[in-house]
């Protein structure tokens, strides 16, 4: 009798410690679970900002090529709007674009735009710069080019 009682007495203290350690092992695993679940949000919610923020320079790109456009259909039409679109400004959207028109000036030997040199009248430089706001920072596309009067 006092065998078994023994015997019933060890197994009841097995049970009590092996609840012990599965405890321990359910507060590990969620644990796990819990760090993984926010490893997984903070992931997803950068990938959405780049994504965003990718998708913006793309469309910059775009409102920065329908400025280049809308320079040269002023010049196609009459060289004189495109010295009117000198330090315009226009809202697209979430965008600002801005056009800025400068002189050029060619060497009077070469004939290659030149820092110095005789002023051309029938070339411009093109400065167009889009801006927006993307998280509390303002970016920038800038495209520049030259255009000239191709119908003097």
């Amino acid at each position: 009798m006092i065998f078994i009682l023994n015997k019933i007495k060890n197994k009841v203290y097995f049970l009590n410690k092996k609840q012990g350690f599965m405890a321990v092992e359910v507060l590990v695993a969620v644990s796990i679970i819990a760090v993984s679940v926010l490893a997984t949000t903070a992931v997803s919610q950068k990938a959405i900002y780049v994504s965003r923020q990718a998708f913006h320079a793309s469309q910059a790109s775009f409102v920065l090529e329908e400025g280049a456009e809308n320079v040269r259909i002023a010049r196609d039409n009459a060289w004189v709007n495109v010295v009117s679109l000198n330090n315009t400004s226009e809202q697209v959207g979430i965008f600002t674009r801005t056009t800025t028109v400068a002189s050029v000036n060619r060497d009077n030997t070469t004939k290659d735009i030149s820092v110095s040199g005789t002023d051309d009248p029938d070339t411009k430089l093109v400065t167009i710069t889009v801006s927006w706001s993307e998280g509390g920072t303002t970016l920038t596309k800038t495209l520049q080019f030259y255009i000239m009067n191709i119908f003097s």
